[in-house]
């Protein structure tokens, strides 16, 4: 089960954090997984660890808030790989702040990432799943349905995502394109450490235990456990599911009160 022998997948932002994971899982379950980065270090690094794991893995960089350097990209996985199966966006940036500490550079570079990133990429990719079907899943975030302190910008933009994930779901259906979305509550990840080492130094420790107990279950979640929801909505397993947001939160969404 859960198999992906002879698919392509294009993971943005795939070098590291949820992206590293994701590639990393798709990977080990047959994929062929081309990943769009801006950071070559971190891709190269998660492209060798997958080739020495005996998986297929290759680099593309790419910024995805350039829409020439997407479809690019993407026209060249296609050609290489015969076909372009799943697309993963998962590229993103945080910011904190609230509506008055937020300025409108701060709103269009997150927006520049969060929002037209994953337009980019998915008008890039469209042309290429149409020829026989596939799958796109987006990283939305808890956030786009709670209020969180100081996260204006960045839950308007993956509001933006989840609803743009049931446009395209609803727009494609005829063409076996499914898409879905995953919200994430908080995981712990490179930016999660270098976070609380810029804003809190000395009390790393502590604000990494009150963030995590944040969630319900009382822990952060580890990256591969959201590529393992990533691989299941990525599959044949999941043949019947579009159009749907899937929490992975902890409890987050529907227990905290």
């Amino acid at each position: 089960m859960f198999r992906l022998d002879t698919k392509t997948a294009v993971v943005t932002g795939g070098g590291k954090g949820i992206g590293q994971a994701i590639s990393q899982v798709f990977a080990r379950q047959g994929a062929r997984v081309y990943i769009l980065d801006v950071d070559e270090k971190s891709a190269a690094d998660t492209i060798r660890q997958i080739q020495e794991s005996g998986g297929s893995a290759y680099f593309e960089p790419c910024d995805v808030t350039q829409p020439q350097q997407v479809q690019e990209a993407l026209d060249s996985i296609a050609a290489s790989a015969g076909t372009v199966d799943i697309v993963v966006n998962n590229a993103g940036i945080a910011h904190i702040g609230t509506a008055e500490t937020t300025t409108p550079d701060d709103l269009d570079r997150v927006l520049n990432v969060n929002v037209k990133g994953v337009y980019n990429v998915i008008r890039a990719a469209l042309p290429h799943l149409k020829e026989k079907g596939g799958v796109i899943l987006n990283l939305a975030s808890v956030a786009a349905f709670v209020g969180l302190n100081d996260r204006f910008a960045y839950s308007a933009t993956k509001g933006a995502v989840a609803t743009m994930t049931l446009s395209v779901a609803k727009d494609y259906l005829a063409y076996g394109i499914r898409c879905n979305s995953i919200s994430p509550g908080r995981v712990h990840t490179p930016f999660v450490d270098g976070f609380l080492k810029n804003n809190y130094p000395g009390q790393e420790d502590e604000m990494f235990e009150k963030l995590s107990k944040t969630q319900p279950i009382g822990r952060m979640a580890e990256p591969e456990e959201i590529a393992c929801l990533a691989l299941y909505l990525c599959s044949d397993e999941a043949s019947f599911i579009t159009g749907s947001d899937f929490p992975i939160d902890g409890g987050f969404k529907t227990l905290n009160t």
